[in-house]
This record gives structure tokens, C-alpha cells and sequence, in this order.
């Protein structure tokens, strides 16, 4: 999901998905966009995610104070009476973000990303996806 969501922002310069639902058999994501990805671009995010991937990336995680967190992570969605410390995810060089799921320690643990689906209304993308097991 990470690097879906770094993905989207580099490609889109679109918020982070506000939604995330991340499952072994399907995932889904909604991304706000002015616009429909078109076909060339979900081929183009498939293959950027999956190039990401097999840059076997490490993935690390640092707990960082609020202020310090701030300046590299986008804490927006995150409530105010969060804690003041934070855990970040790192995936390289990559993306960075706050975050209190289980992670891999290294790209090349994950498979091969593939979109299976997405619709898109009233200003939400949503995608459906897989990674299927290495």
C-alpha cells in the first residue's frame, strides 16, 4: 500500500489514500483525483509500483517526535490528540509515512503488484489490487 500511495503522489500530486483496506486475497484504496487515471496511466502506475518493488528497497522503522516527523511525513489525516511520538516507515529512498501496521523489511519480500479493478465517482478513484506471492 505504501508504495501505491507514494506511487499516486509522484504521478498524481494527489493526497494519500484516504481509504485503505488491505487484505491477502484483494485490497482496495480511494485516491482523490480531478479525473479518471486513463488506461496508459494505470498501466503506468502497475509498472511503477512493481519497479519499486524489485529495487529491493529496505524498510525501515524510526519513532520521531511530532515536530521531526512533520517535516518528511504529510500528518494530516492523523487526529490531533495522536501521540507525540510517531512510528514512521521508511521504504528507502522511496516513500515515508506514519504508520502502525505490520511491514516487510525489504521490497523484495512482497511479489508482483497487480491492479485488478477501479471505478471512479464523484472525484474518488478507487482501485483494487493484489500482490500475488513470489
Amino acid at each position: 500500500e505504501h508504495i501505491l500511495n507514494g506511487t499516486m503522489v509522484k504521478m498524481f500530486r494527489c493526497p494519500r489514500s484516504r481509504n485503505a483496506h488491505v487484505e491477502r486475497k484483494k485490497s482496495k484504496c480511494d485516491y482523490e483525483l480531478p479525473a479518471c487515471p486513463t488506461e496508459e496511466q494505470i498501466r503506468q502506475i502497475e509498472a511503477t509500483v512493481n519497479d519499486v518493488i524489485g529495487r529491493n528497497l529496505d524498510v525501515a522503522i524510526a519513532f520521531l517526535s511530532r515536530e521531526e516527523a512533520t517535516a518528511i511525513v504529510d500528518l494530516s489525516k492523523l487526529p490531533e490528540e495522536v501521540s507525540g511520538t510517531l512510528r514512521i516507515v521508511r521504504i528507502g529512498d522511496y516513500d515515508a509515512c506514519a504508520c502502525i501496521g505490520a511491514h516487510v523489511s525489504n521490497t523484495s519480500e512482497i511479489g508482483t503488484f497487480q491492479i485488478l479493478s477501479h471505478d471512479y465517482e464523484n472525484g474518488r478513484w478507487r482501485v483494487r489490487w493484489k500482490v500475488r506471492s513470489l
